[in-house]
């Protein structure tokens, strides 16, 4: 049996104002009028069915994920009580499919970037999957041939190659400076570090107990809990502020074994700050981006300007900044300062409490 999950869990606080505590990026209709998360969902048609695909959220948002995706099976929709990194939410999702089914693979998808076009990333999954089915004690990742030296990502150092696409992985790099992040690019030997992966249950299981043991044995109560039909809010509620919060490539996929890589080979977009929509949605002839129903720009080039409702939005005579309106909020910023949004928020937590967080 072949499962999927979805990661769906970051609150995203580069994009405030739309992106609050209560309502996360991968819920915002920023693209073609459809969220990222359903966009993610989408992909996998074809590859999936619903009954076969499971969406780990933190429980805040799980009724907002549930009308978004009125077809995913509730009993999919997986609720943590608070976040603990990704190693965590995988860990959760094993044991749950454990429970259902020991012998299946399991593919890891985020719900945070665009992915295009369909069809091509479909075929790398399909890929993927027969991959980590050859090699059933094997990791798989995927890796994105780099255009840019960008120093916010992770790198995939690649090494011998097993078949057309798949590679040995021979290491992980996190987050270089700029000049070594060049000279990654420059020697077409690394990958960025897509965050997506594919292995049978076995293999994950293996190197989670291996090298995640206390976080495996406090969620080992799940698989028990789910064959008895018992609710896990509360089990999870108790377990997991004991858990150690990390990210799976820092817990298992830089120590493992034997990991692959699968060459994404499609365009791949982290729609994670405003400036991203520059790179995911087509401009106007001055160069604005614009997602909004009324907005009037006169003399301004070079803006990313967006609303979620009918507010007017005038611009006049303003460059390369980020104007972007919600109910109770508004951002007014140069493009430059975008990765100081973050910043911001814990600014205005300071001064104003929750109140527009």
């Amino acid at each position: 049996m072949r499962y999927a999950v979805i990661l769906a869990g970051g609150a995203g606080q580069r994009l405030w104002p739309l992106s609050r505590e209560t309502r996360p990026k991968q819920l915002l209709r920023l693209v073609s009028g459809k969220s990222l998360l359903e966009m993610a969902v989408e992909r996998l048609e074809g590859l999936f069915d619903m009954e076969h695909i499971l969406v780990v959220t933190n429980a805040e948002y799980a009724d907002q994920v549930a009308a978004a995706l009125p077809a995913l099976p509730r009993e999919n929709l997986i609720g943590e009580p608070m976040g603990r990194d990704t190693s965590n939410a995988i860990a959760l999702a094993v044991e749950l499919l454990a429970a259902r089914s020991p012998d299946a693979t399991m593919a890891v998808f985020t719900a945070d970037h665009v992915i295009r076009p369909k069809d091509v990333f479909q075929q790398c999954v399909r890929a993927a999957i027969d991959a980590a089915e050859a090699n059933d004690d094997a990791l798989l990742t995927f890796g994105i041939r780099p255009t840019w030296p960008h120093s916010g990502l992770g790198y995939i150092h690649f090494g011998q190659k097993l078949s057309d696409g798949v590679h040995r992985v021979l290491g992980f790099k996190e987050k270089p400076d700029h000049t070594t992040a060049r000279r990654y690019v420059e020697s077409g030997d690394y990958y960025w570090n897509s965050g997506m992966f594919i292995w049978k249950l076995g293999a994950i299981r293996a190197a989670m107990n291996e090298f995640l043991p206390d976080s495996m044995r406090k969620l080992a109560p799940v698989g028990q809990a789910v064959a008895a039909g018992q609710d896990l809010r509360a089990l999870l509620a108790d377990i997991y502020p004991q858990l150690q919060k990390i990210s799976i490539d820092y817990a298992v996929m830089e120590k493992a074994h034997k990991v692959l890589v699968v060459e994404l080979k499609c365009e791949w977009l982290d729609v994670g700050s405003w400036p991203a929509l520059e790179d995911v949605l087509e401009a106007d002839e001055a160069d604005n981006v614009v997602v909004a129903e009324n907005v009037a720009l006169l003399d301004s080039f070079r803006n990313i300007v967006v609303s979620e409702n009918g507010h007017l939005l005038a611009v006049l005579g303003i460059d390369d900044c980020i104007v972007v309106h919600s109910g109770d909020a508004t951002l007014v910023c140069n493009k430059s300062d975008s990765q100081r949004i973050k910043e911001l928020v814990g600014y205005l937590e300071r001064k104003f409490g929750k109140k527009f967080l």
